[in-house]
Parts: structure tokens; sequence; C-alpha cells
């Protein structure tokens, strides 16, 4: 049985250790491999900010040995499979340039070379995904976070070169990415805007699993950020109901309190009164 497992730093070292053996004992050693960590896996091994990933996205050159040697890793340690893949080469933020970019990482038994990605063009391409319910915002503000606390900032045409070399123009990045390219990059304060991105991730995570749970299989990548959207607002409007809600009551509480303090200075006075 497969079961969502979170890959670590370690953990994913150790995976690749073990899948270079095993492609080394299927391939022999006359043709090496390559791979290329982007997106979690590159956050992974690169920065601190993010402890884990549940999969690991590459560019992956190799023999047709690999595809086996991946699921035979996959088995021995109890991982899904595909927890190796290059399914994003499908996706928008795929470009025939990243081998060409990509950085040297580590070699693995002499036969798995492991490459990843400079930390513009990593950005870039999570601007190019610009996903509100994934990790790429945080992401994005994790990476210049680091960068500013080690003293080697990333500037804004670092990353406008780097999106222009993978995918040839600043318009083509989603309406998100573009404002957050433009508007929001150059505000230094890295720190909080992760936090809050992270915190924005996870609402809406949850409110796409609420979706989910009411409305099978209706969400798709077209239309995931309308429905996004929609229950953003349903959740706010929620929210603004109950809040008038509870200011009723408490306008109700206090009316009640304002009478029974008449009640009872009536209920002196004539008691005092009485007295006189």
């Amino acid at each position: 049985m497969y079961v969502e497992m979170p890959i670590t730093r370690d953990s994913l070292n150790e995976y690749l250790n073990a899948l270079a053996k095993e492609f080394r004992k299927r391939n022999g050693t006359k043709m090496p491999a390559e791979i290329v960590l982007i997106g979690g896996a590159a956050i992974l091994v690169n920065y601190g900010f993010r402890e884990l990933t549940y999969d690991v996205d590459a560019v992956i050159v190799a023999s047709s040995a690999m595809k086996e040697a991946i699921n035979i890793i996959g088995d021995k340690f109890n991982l899904p499979r595909g927890w190796l893949n290059a399914d994003f080469k499908r996706t928008d933020s795929y470009s025939d340039k990243l081998l060409e970019v990509s950085i040297y990482y580590k070699t693995f038994s002499n036969i798995l070379q492991v490459r990843t990605v400079a930390a513009e063009y990593l950005i870039a391409m999570k601007l190019m995904s610009g996903r509100r319910y994934k990790n790429d915002i945080s992401d994005i503000f994790g990476v210049l976070w680091e960068h500013q606390k080690n003293g080697t900032p990333i500037i804004k045409s670092a990353i406008e070169r780097a999106v222009i070399e993978l995918y040839g123009n600043i318009e083509k990045l989603p309406d998100i990415s573009v404002d957050l390219l433009k508007n929001v990059l150059e505000n230094g304060d890295y720190e909080n805007m992760y936090k809050r991105s992270r915190e924005d991730e996870k609402e809406a995570k949850e409110l796409l699993i609420e979706f989910e749970e009411q409305n099978p299989k209706v969400l798709k990548t077209e239309n995931i950020n309308v429905i996004l959207e929609q229950m953003k607002q349903k959740r706010k409007a929620a929210f603004e109901n109950e809040s008038l809600m509870y200011q009723i009551e408490d306008a109700k509480e206090e009316s009640r309190r304002i009478k029974e303090n008449s009640i009872q200075t009536q209920k002196k006075y004539r008691n005092e009164n009485g007295r006189d």
C-alpha cells in the first residue's frame, strides 16, 4: 500500500543515491544519467524555509532503464508511483532551456548527475505557474527572503531576464504574476510576505478541498482560479454575516444591561426615598 509520504532534503538524497545504484545495476556504466530538480525539490535542496515536498519534479535525461529504477526505489521506500517524474513538462512552467540554465548539485555513484535551478530561474518558473493554492507564491518570497538574509539579494531585473530567457516575454505570465513582478517584488519585506502568502495558500487549499468534497470531479485547471475566488467570496460573506450576528447579539446584550441598570437605579431611588 502506498501512502503520501513527505520527502525531506535528507531523504531525497537517500532516494537519489539508491536510485543511482539501481540505475547503474540495470544500465551499466557506459551511459550516465542526468536529472534536473525543479519545483519543490529544487527549493528543498537549496533553501531552508521549505522542510518537505511530496513528489519530485524533474527533467530526466536517461536511458529507459531509469523508469524501472524509479519504480523499484519507490517500492523499496514505500513511495507512491511517480514520486520522481517529468510530468511538469506538460505544464506552462516548462521550458526547453532549463537544461542549459541548470546548475550542478551532486553526483551519485559516479553515474547519476543531479542538477538544480538557480534562484532567478526558479522564481521565473514559480511566476509562470502562479498557483494560489500550492506553494508557488510563498516559495517566491521564501527564496527572496533567504537571499536577502544571506546578503545576496536578487534584483528584479535578474528575474525579468530569467523570465524572458525561459518564456520569451513577461506578458506570458499569469496576471497575478505580472502584478507580483511589477508591484510587489521591490517591496523588500519578504519575511512578512512569505508568512502571509503561506496563510493565503493554506486557506486556498482548505477551500478547494471543501469544494471538491461537495462537488466531486468538477475542479479543473481551467476553472480552479474562478472557483477559488467564488469560494473566498462565499467565506468572506459568511464571516461578515456571522460578524453582523455577533454585533446584533452584543447590541441586544448591551440593551438588556442598560435596562437592568435602569431598573436597579429606580429600585435604589425608591428605597432611599422610602427610608426618608
